[in-house]
């Protein structure tokens, strides 16, 4: 199960808007009243102010909560798995405790103080945590109300993983297309992950002839190890027409693991829409109906819904498609990088992808 900025806010939006709302911890004095919500995604607008202060709604100061904070904190939940929204927005956001205070009113939200494990010159010891918010959508409570859920979890602190891309040269054909830069090197920084993923597990990569151009770390993508340079070079298609192979070409990524099998053929959706990944992949399908593999969209975490619908098409049935959002890429990708993973499954790698046939 994965939340959206939408489901949040929708959430809120559900809550008693001529209501005052109290923060979380007892302490604080000041209190919420929510001002305007803009759907589907936010902003949310809220005014606060502190009554033992004299203060009252007219006098309070109206603020937006982003829709970029929203986001954060949505691809940060897992069900049963508590959050710490400092945490998570890094200290960042004046208004991050007025939202994790709306979002706990909601009905399937708690907050919890699990344990924390504390490391100390080797002597270990559970200290008392600090408030986190807990997803609990099998369990609701009552709307506009907070409920403290009861957990014997403790939490091991690590440093927070970041994904570093370095030099990255778009090839010149891009440049020339009206899509945004912005979103055509997000597009290819998705491709290095994957290929590094790849790498990391053994597998031979190829990737679309149209980014062959691409250089990282000023080297072609195409002059990397393990990259193919024609698909007529693996064995596992050189005895089928260049017909049938010309139509593999312009898929972004394909995985093949020594001759013997395909792992994934997958298509990243940030530029052109999810329909014309779906359309390439059908016609590789239809074209060699023998070959065992996956078929995979990669595609940014908001674009879930859209995945669904589009694969679900009666036309695109049959590929089975499995959904790789960013975030688990990302998540995989820095694994990768920090361990030197061996022997792993293509089962472990189905962990990270969700299946999004009806």
């Amino acid at each position: 199960m994965k939340l959206t900025a939408s489901n949040i806010v929708n959430a809120i939006n559900k809550l008693d808007k001529n209501r005052i709302y109290n923060y979380i911890h007892s302490g604080t004095k000041e209190v919420i009243k929510i001002h305007s919500i803009q759907l589907p995604e936010g902003p949310i607008k809220i005014t606060r102010w502190n009554p033992y202060k004299g203060e009252n709604e007219l006098s309070g100061k109206t603020e937006p909560i982003s829709s970029e904070m929203i986001w954060r904190i949505a691809n940060a939940f897992m069900p049963e798995h508590p959050i710490n929204f400092d945490r998570v927005l890094g200290g960042s956001y004046n208004t991050r405790s007025a939202l994790e205070a709306l979002i706990a009113h909601t009905p399937e939200f708690y907050y919890c103080y699990p344990g924390r494990i504390q490391n100390i010159n080797g002597i270990v010891s559970v200290k008392k945590g600090h408030k986190h918010i807990m997803w609990k959508p099998d369990a609701p409570h009552t709307a506009n109300v907070t409920v403290k859920a009861e957990t014997n979890i403790e939490i091991s602190e690590i440093p927070s993983q970041e994904i570093l891309y370095e030099s990255l040269t778009l090839p010149s054909q891009l440049l020339d297309t009206p899509l945004d830069i912005n979103v055509r090197r997000r597009h290819a920084q998705i491709q290095i992950a994957l290929y590094f993923i790849g790498k990391q597990l053994g597998y031979k990569t190829w990737i679309a002839e149209n980014d062959k151009g691409l250089e990282y770390q000023n080297k072609k993508i195409c002059e990397y190890d393990g990259i193919l340079s024609s698909l007529k070079d693996e064995t596992l298609l050189s005895n089928f027409s260049n017909d049938i192979v010309d139509k593999a070409r312009l898929i972004d990524c394909i995985w093949f693991e020594s001759n013997k099998s395909i792992p994934a053929i997958m298509e990243v959706e940030h530029t052109t829409g999810v329909t014309s990944g779906l359309n390439r992949m059908k016609i590789f399908r239809d074209a060699i109906p023998s070959i065992k593999t996956r078929y995979i969209i990669v595609a940014p975490d908001d674009d879930r819904d859209k995945v669904i619908e589009r694969a679900n098409a009666e036309h695109f049935k049959d590929l089975n498609i499995r959904y790789f959002p960013y975030s688990a890429v990302e998540e995989l990708y820095a694994l990768c990088q920090r361990r030197k993973l061996r022997g792993t499954t293509e089962q472990f790698l189905e962990c990270y992808m969700e299946s999004v046939n009806l």
